[in-house]
């Protein structure tokens, strides 16, 4: 059955709130390959329609507990070989390889990128037997992705295949690694060894966590044989460059380069909230977005890029995963607990740089996406980099590639009540069409995506006190406002000694109802944004 982001799709909508014929559609149609397991946060590289997958999570999203988390259950310490088409898979032990390679390959959230028939792996994090501890690995592993494909499927050595080299620039998890032309880009990321605990460093076992907050740029040396690094200035903003876990993306500039988008992240230097900003990427340089809000997807899920040349457009579509923000019957709903979501939204950077935020009219199937990945059909047209030429899509209905994997989650909200058994490893898979020339559909914008307020609340489920965080670009006459969810207004006031840049006021409910959903808006001469707050106990 395909699901199709189509036909008629009703929600309510506030006032504020446009609309935009999409410039595609989509649909999804799920695949089954037979004995298939679920895995998450993997890494991939393709040849001829066979997917190699390594590393990766066996298990849902990790626990809190530290004894728990990120336990050696869950690594998945086999090489695994998928055909889609066929609805085959095959997989082999990484036990004949060297401990070291063996260790990393069972890695989660190690950064990759594929050249040619090679592909590249950097850190990633997990148990060390060697160390005696959780890790984050700092090797740069090539692969023969061919010669290894037909090895696991042959039951064949595959050990010749595997070069290495040790780097402690390469300690990072949680980045992204692409190119630029010819130049790799490591992009955010952290070192992370030890425990993960949510109380912090100084409890339990503790841990060390040290954000690159860098773009780490070198050339790769490879003649199949001989393998080596140059290593060239880094970018580094410990302020717009602290990021991790999230969606890194390529991407064709107005002015027609190469380039990266590092959408949204975590997490922010003055509070635990997700950037909503981004930062763009290309040969000589960074530059934060801060006219732009994303709102939709936060973590790592499933990306797809196309770029249409006719219109200058370049649009990147997200798939589900973890998000501070939803849609709820047209109010946004902010939630710091950052829960599991359905939303499938895209960003469009227009031929003048702006960029805004939109929600298709359909969502995921389930909770599902996290820390899953898009991997692109190798015959889609496309630029080097693999952002899709959608201009070149000739057929009214185009398969383009698939998702694999992430997290299934039960509910929205699981992590503090998590025993392991409220998510689990997706084995889904799903065929990904652009569709073209089909019904019109209207995607819908986020009026805050394009705002300069950049409006957060913290906490937020609350008790009833709360912080407001936002962006001035200028001092102007503002106001902060309280309603209930009937719109009855509850308390209005005018701020005063605000500054430029950011601000953050405290407030405190009057009268709440515990259980109760309150909306607050923060509004100046010339906009205004609303998020709903949650008060609990």
């Amino acid at each position: 059955m395909k699901l199709w982001f189509s036909g008629v799709f009703t929600l309510l909508f506030c006032s504020m709130i446009a609309a935009q014929t999409a410039p595609f559609q989509l649909c999804l149609e799920p695949v089954n390959v037979p004995g298939l397991g679920g895995l998450q946060s993997y890494a991939f590289g393709q040849h001829n329609g066979k997917w190699l997958i390594f590393g990766g999570r066996l298990d849902g999203l990790h626990r809190r507990q530290p004894f728990a988390t990120f336990d050696i259950a869950g690594h998945n310490n086999q090489i695994l070989v998928v055909d889609p088409v066929a609805g085959q898979k095959w997989s082999a032990p990484l036990s004949s390889l060297p401990a070291a390679l063996q260790e990393q390959l069972s890695s989660t959230n190690m950064e990759f990128e594929q050249e040619g028939e090679t592909l590249y792996l950097i850190g990633g994090y997990g148990y060390s037997n060697s160390a005696g501890d959780h890790i984050t690995y700092n090797r740069l592993i090539a692969v023969q992705v061919p010669e290894v494909i037909d090895a696991v499927i042959n039951g064949t050595a595959f050990q010749s295949y595997f070069r290495s080299l040790a780097d402690p620039q390469f300690a990072v998890t949680g980045g992204h690694l692409l190119k630029i032309y010819d130049t790799y880009q490591l992009v955010g990321g952290q070192k992370f060894v030890g425990r993960y605990n949510p109380m912090g460093p100084a409890h339990g076992p503790g841990f060390v966590q040290e954000y690159t907050s860098q773009v780490r740029r070198f050339r790769i040396n490879d003649d199949g044989v001989n393998l080596s690094v140059t290593h060239l200035p880094a970018f580094t903003d410990v302020n717009q460059l602290h990021r991790r876990d999230y969606n890194v993306v390529p991407q064709i500039l107005p002015n027609g380069q190469q380039g990266i988008t590092a959408f949204s992240g975590v997490f922010q230097t003055t509070v635990d909230l997700p950037y909503l900003n981004c930062v763009n990427i290309d040969s000589s340089g960074y530059t934060p977005n801060n006219a732009f809000s994303q709102h939709y997807n936060h973590y790592h899920c499933a990306t797809m890029p196309l770029y249409s040349e006719a219109t200058n457009q370049m649009h990147t579509v997200f798939f589900g995963g973890i998000a501070q923000f939803y849609d709820s019957s047209g109010v946004m709903v902010q939630d710091n607990n950052v829960p599991f979501v359905r939303t499938i939204a895209r960003v469009t950077r227009t031929a003048d740089g702006s960029m805004a935020e939109y929600k298709l009219p359909v969502e995921m199937p389930a909770l599902l996406g996290a820390s899953s990945e898009f991997i692109p059909l190798e015959t889609v047209p496309a630029y080097a980099n693999e952002v899709i030429r959608l201009d070149a899509l000739a057929a009214d209905t185009t398969l383009v590639g698939y998702i694999y994997g992430g997290i299934a989650s039960s509910e929205a909200n699981i992590f503090w009540i998590n025993t392991g058994t409220e998510s689990a490893a997706s084995s889904q898979i799903f065929r990904v069409y652009v569709v073209k020339n089909g019904i019109s559909a209207v995607d819908e914008l986020n009026p805050q995506s394009i705002g300069q307020l950049h409006m957060q609340i913290f906490p937020n489920p609350n008790n009833g006190v709360f912080g407001v965080k936002f962006q001035m670009p200028k001092v102007v006459r503002a106001w902060l406002s309280i309603s209930d969810m009937n719109g009855k207004l509850i308390d209005r006031e005018e701020l005063k000694g605000l500054h430029p840049g950011e601000n953050i006021v405290t407030r405190t409910l009057p009268r709440i109802a515990v259980g109760s959903s309150y909306l607050v808006t923060f509004e100046t001469e010339t906009e205004k944004a609303t998020v709903k707050t949650m008060v609990q106990e």
